[in-house]
């Protein structure tokens, strides 16, 4: 642009000197001439100044930018959104978390049928196959065991059912990691005998609990489910 004002320039000083050398009835003609000189060369300066603004313009905005960025205000926003990020995160733990605490299972001895298990001359372990509810899937219907997924305290308890009998009764022990906690028996000779007991058991994750079948005892039951194994976390520790 600057390059074709110039040019205008040296135009117009052509045509001055021009129309001073030419006779008067050609003068009219070049006094015009000069006049559309001077128009496009008013219009380039007018391009010229338009885009010398937006230069300015263009300057200033990139200033005030960078300038922002150093604000104290500017540096509390960005420092609010990290700790809403942050924040966000938690949520999501605490989330994934309360689903892990979310614990509770309770199953019957036999999937399907009736009859009596049992006797066996050294404790074993009973595994309860119809499970009702295993949020969490702590519980193994597999290997009868509870496996602790956090540091709480839980409650147990286990009903047994067993029909009289002389030379058997009915009984289990509560078993923590393979340590003997609570035990339920009941024998007599007729009749039918339905043990309990119950505790409430400070485990660490990992721990184990199952129920052992008692020595030289029987234990009853049928699709009605007399004989039961359940237990929740009351709170993590």
């Amino acid at each position: 642009m600057e390059i074709t004002m110039f040019f205008s320039l040296l135009l117009l000083i052509c045509f001055l000197s021009t129309a001073q050398l030419q006779p008067n009835d050609h003068q009219q003609t070049f006094t015009q001439d000069i006049h559309a000189v001077l128009r496009e060369m008013s219009a380039s300066l007018a391009e010229l100044k338009v885009e010398t603004e937006l230069l300015t313009h263009t300057k200033t905005s990139q200033e005030t930018c960078t300038q922002d960025t150093k604000n104290p205000q500017i540096g509390e926003l960005i420092s609010v959104k990290a700790r809403t990020n942050n924040t966000e995160n938690q949520v999501e733990v605490l989330k994934r978390e309360r689903k892990v605490k979310q614990v509770a299972f309770s199953a019957s001895l036999m999937a399907s049928g009736s009859g009596h298990t049992g006797p066996f001359n050294t404790q074993t372990p009973l595994v309860f196959r119809h499970v009702v509810t295993n949020i969490g899937n702590a519980y193994n219907p597999n290997t009868g065991f509870f496996i602790a997924p956090v540091r709480g305290a839980y409650h147990f308890e286990f009903h047994l059912h067993g029909g009289g009998d002389p030379a058997h009764g009915t009984g289990a022990m509560l078993v923590k990691n393979g340590n003997n906690i609570f035990i339920a028996y009941e024998h007599q000779t007729s009749h039918s005998v339905s043990p309990s007991n119950g505790a409430t058991l400070l485990l660490e994750t990992g721990d184990v609990v199952h129920l052992n079948h008692w020595q030289n005892t029987r234990i009853y039951d049928d699709q009605n489910h007399p004989t039961t194994f359940s237990g929740h976390l009351l709170f993590p520790v």
